[in-house]
């Protein structure tokens, strides 16, 4: 999408201690009258009567999808250290410096170790291509397993770093000498779904919820992905059905919408994760402007347990515009695919 934003530092929740998870207490009324209980906040409904989630939402967390080893034991940040993590993003990537394109977790982790200026050998731009970020207290999206980290097994860990080799987040041995060498978000496939790290708070994030009697559809921004999820209670497709973005079903529990996707496909490759994955989404509006996400992930074959991140989905007024990018793209192929001709002329 061609947003362009200048960056904005968004200021602290002034409900720092909902963050933290403790309640506050109303000072006391003059002569001693209790105070009246404020009512909790309803989400709004559709016609036919459920939790209204719909409209345009935007991933715009800054917070680490797993905590940093700089942070390690450390839940929350205190506010002074919030403030300083602001202070250090806004002079890093505020525009007085000619800092390069910090996407992904990559926007936290340039403005805690707060160089001098941020330089990343993978970015494909400037700071003018940053999407506005939002810092809390939290230090990671990550919230089960407490350390914040994803217990990964070692065959899931040598998986999820040829994934990363694929998408360049990681060092190569070569040059990709095909396609097949290369991420399904590179080769424009598909981001996944659930869309989770990496780049999905910096570009390309923002989503639309469109609710009917008995479906609820969530279009992605990336790629215009759409997902639509039947809320009829009918099981899930035959095991031998595999999808990129799995076999979604859902069903309401409260305001609480839950999604349970099975049947991936082997070539999904979601951190890592294939065909064994099972994934369990919760959506709950909590205000007017914000969608809690929570996400829980299994797969005993890539992580030694079920593990959890939670979203806040912050309610925007801009619209979703079409994402032109598709598999035969012939410049990106191209480009990326040279280094490996190159070699091979220099061999011949």
């Amino acid at each position: 999408m061609p947003h362009r934003y200048a960056l904005v530092i968004a200021l602290a929740l002034s409900a720092t201690a909902i963050a933290h998870g403790r309640a506050q207490t109303p000072a006391p009324r003059a002569g001693g009258a209790k105070p009246t209980a404020a009512k909790p906040w309803m989400p709004p409904r559709t016609p036919d009567g459920q939790p209204d989630l719909q409209g345009i939402w935007l991933d715009n967390d800054a917070t680490p999808l797993e905590r940093p080893k700089a942070l390690e034991g450390k839940q929350f940040l205190t506010d002074e250290e919030l403030n300083t993590l602001k202070k250090n993003a806004a002079r890093l990537f505020g525009g007085g410096l000619d800092s390069d394109f910090a996407g992904g977790d990559n926007f936290f982790l340039g403005a805690l170790a707060n160089p001098d200026i941020y330089t990343n050998r993978n970015s494909t731009g400037g700071i003018d291509n940053i999407t506005l970020r939002e810092f809390d207290n939290r230090t990671s999206l990550i919230v089960v397993p407490p350390d914040g980290r994803i217990p990964m097994t070692p065959a899931g860990q040598q998986r999820r770093l040829a994934d990363n080799a694929s998408a360049f987040l990681a060092p190569r041995s070569h040059p990709p000498e095909g396609p097949e060498e290369l991420s399904n978000f590179i080769r424009c496939i598909s981001y996944g779904a659930p869309r989770l790290g990496g780049p999905s708070a910096s570009y390309h994030s923002y989503y639309q919820i469109v609710q009917t009697p008995g479906y609820v559809m969530f279009l992605s921004e990336a790629f215009h992905d759409a997902r639509i999820i039947p809320l009829d209670g009918h099981a899930h497709a035959p095991s031998q059905i595999r999808l990129w973005h799995g076999d979604p079903r859902g069903h309401w529990e409260g305001n609480t919408l839950i999604v349970e996707t099975t049947n991936f496909s082997p070539k999904s490759r979601l951190l890592g994760s294939a065909e064994n994955l099972n994934v369990i989404e919760r959506f709950t509006r909590t205000a007017a402007d914000r969608i809690r996400y929570e996400i829980t992930l299994t797969d005993p074959t890539t992580w030694e347990r079920s593990w959890t991140a939670v979203v806040r989905l912050k309610q925007s007024q801009e619209a979703i515009y079409e994402d032109a990018c598709h598999e035969g793209n012939q410049v990106v192929m191209s480009t990326i695919l040279a280094g490996a001709r190159a070699d091979e002329k220099i061999k011949n």
